[in-house]
């Protein structure tokens, strides 16, 4: 299963309505993962220019590609950006995979 890293940022218009009915977004969040066979290992508030952070476990690029659409969908947030993470105890396998890369690219024009 594959790691993805989605920040957030919420409308003017969720926060007014979080403030109003206050609830535990974890929970929502995680069903709506559970739903693509994922789970979310945690959900973080922050200051910046995001306002939090959800940290899950999907089956694939289009299980992560469907969640961050259909919470788009909703209008509740004004910025959604969705990575895969990876550990840092596979960056070796990565580092050799671009050294191949490195021997067989050819800059444009050369």
């Amino acid at each position: 299963m594959a790691k993805y890293i989605t920040f957030f940022s919420y409308t003017e218009e969720t926060w007014a309505k979080m403030i109003a009915n206050p609830s535990d977004r974890l929970a929502a969040v995680r069903a709506s993962a559970q739903s693509l066979g994922g789970d979310v290992e945690a959900l973080y508030y922050m200051f910046g220019s995001h306002d939090g952070f959800v940290i899950s476990d999907l089956p694939d690029a289009a299980a992560a590609a469907g969640l961050s659409l259909a919470v788009n969908s909703t209008g509740a947030a004004k910025a959604l950006e969705t990575h895969e993470i990876f550990p840092s105890s596979e960056l070796p396998a990565v580092l050799e995979r671009a050294a191949t890369v490195q021997r067989a690219y050819r800059t444009p024009g050369s």
